[in-house]
């Protein structure tokens, strides 16, 4: 494993750019989350950032947010959710890239691997490895000499967590494993609204006090969200599923081919309304049955919440951010027995309940704070400077 002796005592004077296909505030999912979250945890260290990206509409080409400016490019396509630019995107790299004392690319993005090889940098990269390719298996062949030489081209690779470490062929491979290292992705506390909006509740029909089970997150194939429609039919409580997504329509469909009552479609929600049900919800599930939820974001905010969580056992950092039998439920994928028993042990519990959430709450501190993510990688960004050739 790649690893410092250093530590981190004063604050630095380091400028680094992030690099992936999207980025706020297009629609935000959970890797942008985790990307705002590095940039806003690392600036208490020193790090100012900025993130190069693609958009359909990429106006205003600039855009100063407040963890960092962010430089857009128009994607032309996106086939396999890998989005794509013109010439542009390749000057506008590069020239943001001569800013930088450091590149942070975020894996996977194949248009990145492209933008590097062209370009060559001259200040040392870094990489945070999200996810391996699980449905594009086609892409992933495909891609796979241009991947190799993208990633032996890193001063570090970064794992999520130890699970994801051990368990990805990519990151596995001892081509790679010295330069590996785990740094898990947490969450500020500050960044969130301080203000809730409860107004949300009687939008989607809950009473004050009324238990649900909650989902937020992009409406992908791989959350597993038809498994929580059909585990919806054998749980006596709303199950509330929050975001907007390619799945929308199939999974409103399965609902009214079960005829279920239960379900509550909310849409896009805004971060203080997202805050309200965090703060009044049951518990949170996340049922992803595949390998691209590589982490859950989401299961960070319901541990800084405090809130017992049930998901699957998928070889990820979910089961390192949901510890089965300390902070919820861990059951098996595509299960929806499964997952309606822990939820409605959940439901029927109110002592395990509060153990499960003071126990998140915990672990969110010891392991998932904005002051622990910001000087794990301002370290990496220190190492990789200190140590270039």
């Amino acid at each position: 494993m790649f690893s410092s002796k250093d530590s981190l005592e004063t604050l630095v004077n380091i400028k680094t750019l992030h690099v992936y296909r999207t980025y706020y505030p297009d629609p935000p999912g959970g890797l942008q989350e985790a990307m705002r979250q590095i940039a806003l945890s690392s600036a208490g260290f020193g790090v100012e950032s900025c993130v190069f990206t693609l958009s359909p509409d990429p106006y205003p080409t600039e855009i100063d947010r407040q963890e960092a400016r962010v430089i857009r490019c128009r994607s032309w396509a996106s086939p396999a959710s890998c989005d794509l630019g013109s010439g542009a995107a390749f000057r506008r790299f590069a020239e943001s890239a001569e800013w930088a004392d450091v590149i942070h690319y975020h894996f996977p993005w194949p248009f990145a691997d492209l933008l590097h090889l062209v370009v060559r940098p001259k200040a040392p990269t870094v990489m945070t490895y999200h996810s391996d390719i699980v449905r594009q298996r086609w892409l992933g062949r495909v891609y796979a000499p241009l991947m190799q030489g993208m990633l032996s081209g890193m001063r570090a690779i970064v794992a999520t967590s130890p699970p994801y470490a051990q368990t990805s062929p990519v990151l596995a491979d001892v081509a790679h494993r010295d330069r590996v290292r785990v740094i898990p992705l947490g969450i500020d506390e500050g960044s969130y609204p301080q203000r809730d909006d409860d107004g949300v509740l009687q939008r989607l029909g809950l009473d004050q006090g009324e238990p649900f089970f909650l989902f937020i997150g992009v409406l992908r194939y791989y959350k597993g969200l038809h498994t929580l429609v059909q585990a919806a039919a054998s749980v006596n409580a709303k199950v509330v599923i929050a975001g907007t997504g390619p799945e929308h329509a199939a999974l409103q469909a399965q609902v009214c081919n079960f005829g279920l009552q239960n379900v509550v479609f909310a849409g896009q929600i805004s971060d203080a309304e997202k805050v309200a049900l965090l703060k009044r919800c049951r518990a949170f599930v996340l049922p992803s049955h595949l390998r691209s939820e590589a982490y859950g974001m989401v299961l960070v905010e319901a541990s800084m919440y405090g809130k017992p969580m049930v998901s699957c056992e998928i070889g990820t950092g979910t089961s390192f951010v949901n510890l089965e039998g300390e902070t919820g439920f861990v059951v098996p994928p595509e299960s929806p027995g499964a997952l309606a028993h822990a939820m409605n042990a959940l439901l029927d519990d109110g002592v395990l309940v509060e153990k499960f959430g003071r126990a998140a709450r915990r672990r969110y501190e010891e392991l998932f704070s904005g002051p622990a993510l910001g000087k794990a990688y301002t370290q990496l960004y220190q190492d990789v400077l200190k140590n270039r050739p």
